[in-house]
């Protein structure tokens, strides 16, 4: 699928915002901390699938859905979590269209996108729960032509070895190529849906957002960095 925005200036970085940070007190003081650095940043959000997916995964066991059904009712919970997060930032625009959003970053502004009808129409991934809102992070984020990628968690990083929680540091760098699958937080396809792009991509807490800014600022902070195939160290 040829990038529909490939003649417009790219965008600094896609932001996932993790489902997960809505657990506990820090999603609000985040999305603030972005829309402030969306003015001087092109930036997109794009959702994760928090407890509206949650409730997919239930019904899908409780009534032995279609991997299809399910995966397009994550999609939709992908758009409700979208709705809240554009909520609590302010100044926020919501779009379900790549193009549109590159116009709204540039205004310094900051776009959410919806993404149900773009993955529907292009129908990239698999139907699987191996495929969570990581994956569609990173193919919305090579179809945008973004230079990051950030994956927003509540948790540090990501380990080698999971759960690896308390005192014990995250990896600061994983190789993808190398490494097993589900690293603590990232989903067992993301390293495909990674594959052959240039974007420089992190995982980092998001219940920190000076870690993002620093990450914006200088190109590197206090979480992991993530190296797909062909990438490697300068």
């Amino acid at each position: 699928m040829m990038k529909a925005t490939e003649h417009a200036d790219p965008l600094e970085a896609v932001l996932k915002v993790g489902g997960s940070l809505s657990r506990g007190k820090g999603l609000a003081p985040l999305c603030e901390e972005i829309a402030l650095l969306g003015r001087k940043h092109r930036l997109l959000v794009v959702p994760g699938g928090g407890g509206f997916a949650d409730q997919v995964r239930a019904a899908y066991r409780s009534f032995r859905l279609a991997e299809t059904t399910a995966h397009r009712m994550a999609l939709l919970a992908m758009d409700q979590y979208g709705l809240l997060l554009a909520d609590l930032l302010p100044g926020a625009t919501l779009t379900a269209d790549l193009l549109q959003a590159h116009q709204i970053a540039g205004e310094g502004r900051v776009p959410v996108l919806l993404p149900s009808a773009l993955l529907n129409l292009a129908d990239p991934l698999p139907h699987s729960w191996q495929v969570t809102s990581d994956s569609i992070a990173a193919w919305i984020g090579a179809l945008a032509g973004a230079k990051k990628l950030v994956l927003l968690k509540d948790v540090d990083g990501l380990y080698r070895h999971w759960p690896a929680m308390g005192s014990l540091r995250p990896e600061e760098e994983i190789d993808l190529a190398h490494a097993p699958g589900n690293q603590g937080g990232i989903d067992v396809y993301f390293p495909y849906a990674l594959q052959g792009s240039s974007m420089d991509a992190w995982a980092i807490n998001g219940d920190h957002p000076q870690r993002l800014e620093e990450l914006l600022e200088s190109g590197k902070t206090f979480g992991t960095h993530l190296l797909s195939a062909g990438q490697g160290k300068p």
